[in-house]
């Protein structure tokens, strides 16, 4: 190997190091009585976040200030997923019995009622929208079936289905709101994943078994970040958040799946896994964020901090990150 090709890889090497240490998080609101999980960014200056209690957050200038407002009503609630649209249109998703979807057109102020589910063991864990206003939402089995809704119109209309059957002991975290994705492009309409007895990948019909955590309530796929035909799961085992193995998967879609383990994996339980560029991808979980410039390789840990949920924006280049105890904070890259 001559000098100038050692000098070129130990530039980009250094490169990657520098830039892993040099992102750093900051802190934009915390304190209040609420663990958000719910998160989605319209642009670098609209930012809605969803929680418990019946909260929710929003902000218009890029995390500078967020108003906080309790839906009437739901003050007992969690809202584990939120989905917007502008800064006046936004869904909120109540989980547990009666699963209902909220909608609000005005920023917040009135919210109404566009689907509502009271049967026995209703849990939404999800929901994912295209750009055209297309959604499908996941909750946990009904009677042995996983439990689907889907929306053509911004989430105005719902019209619920069952889909494939799960195993005793499977279901879908609830823990970010991204363990579904839409995926249009892929002519797959879209993809998830499930833990607790089995971990498992659905893709166009069919699922297969994924090498992750798996056999507690408390193991398996949390989050799935989709990129063409590349995806990057993330999830095992929340109730021993400094657990590294199985806790990340890497799969390329073909005719089949072939999936396989990064080389250096998230330092621990990730709840969520976003991708950022073409190779770059966050994860964040109770235990830390980490980052990845190899498309999901080779992880470094940048923080110990505690997030749930962090989102991208749809048009644009902020991300931002929810959690715990009112925690909003954006990444300073």
């Amino acid at each position: 190997m001559n000098l100038k090709v050692r000098f070129t890889i130990c530039f980009v090497l250094c490169v990657r190091f520098l830039w892993a240490q040099n992102a750093s998080i900051i802190l934009l609101d915390s304190g209040k009585n609420t663990s958000l999980r719910g998160l989605s960014v319209v642009n670098n200056k609209v930012v809605w976040c969803s929680g418990s209690n019946g909260t929710v957050a929003k902000s218009i200038n890029g995390g500078k200030s967020f108003t906080w407002l309790s839906v009437n009503g739901f003050e007992k609630r969690d809202f584990r997923d939120i989905e917007a649209f502008d800064a006046q249109t936004a869904l909120i998703m109540a989980v547990g019995e009666p699963a209902v979807i909220l909608k609000t057109k005005d920023g917040g102020r009135v919210w109404e009622k566009v689907f509502v589910d009271s049967r026995k063991g209703m849990f939404l864990d999800a929901m994912s929208f295209d750009k055209n206003g297309h959604g499908v939402l996941v909750g946990d089995p009904i009677g042995g079936y996983m439990f689907q809704a889907h929306t053509k119109d911004f989430g105005d209309s719902w019209m619920a289905s069952t889909a494939c059957s799960v195993a005793k002991g499977e279901a879908f975290f609830a823990s970010s709101g991204t363990n579904i994705q839409y995926q249009v492009k892929n002519r797959i309409p879209y993809t998830w994943v499930s833990g607790g007895s089995q971990s498992r990948i659905f893709v166009g019909g069919k699922y297969y078994s994924l090498p992750m955590a798996m056999g507690k309530e408390s193991t398996g796929a949390n989050s799935i970040a989709v990129r063409k035909k590349r995806l990057v799961i993330v999830g095992g085992d929340f109730a021993n958040d400094q657990r590294r193995d199985s806790n990340c998967v890497l799969v390329k879609l073909r005719k089949d799946i072939k999936s396989y383990f990064p080389k250096t994996a998230p330092w621990g339980y990730r709840s969520c896994v976003i991708y950022y560029r073409k190779n770059k991808l966050f994860s964040c979980g109770t235990s830390g964020v980490d980052v990845s410039n190899d498309a999901g390789n080779t992880w470094q840990n940048i923080s110990t901090q505690s997030f749930h949920v962090m989102q991208k924006a749809k048009k644009g280049n902020a991300v931002f990150m929810a959690g715990s105890k009112g925690r909003i904070a954006l990444m300073n890259l």
